[in-house]
């Protein structure tokens, strides 16, 4: 599915939820770092995937844009996403803050200094 002109594979609406994560909050897509293509979630991606495992975006990359929102269709960088307060720093819009329990299926793990 194309969401704001952007294509989405496992999307089920124009927000970017799926069949596994659609509450009113789920409405981020990730570009995974394995094949450049954004999915809603791990499990579309095991799914309609590349085939590659484990494979998360390093820190050194957190200034990519990897994340879209689902409400207004800005790409946002890792670094934006994961200092967000669980909202889009454009348009306000709630992200599910339940996504932070997988974070370790997207990005590598942030050290602690």
């Amino acid at each position: 599915m194309s969401v704001h002109g952007i294509q989405v594979k496992g999307a089920i609406d124009s927000e970017t939820r799926c069949k596994h994560y659609h509450q009113e909050n789920d409405r981020i897509a990730i570009k995974f770092y394995c094949c450049g293509e954004y999915f809603p979630c791990f499990k579309c991606h095991a799914e309609e995937g590349c085939g590659s495992k484990d494979v998360v975006w390093p820190q050194s990359k957190f200034s990519e844009a990897a994340i879209l929102c689902g409400a207004c269709g800005k790409e946002l960088t890792i670094e934006q996403y994961l200092n967000s307060s669980f909202k889009c720093p454009v348009c306000q819009e709630a992200f599910n803050p339940g996504c932070r329990f997988h974070h370790d299926l997207y990005f590598e793990k942030q050290r602690q200094v």
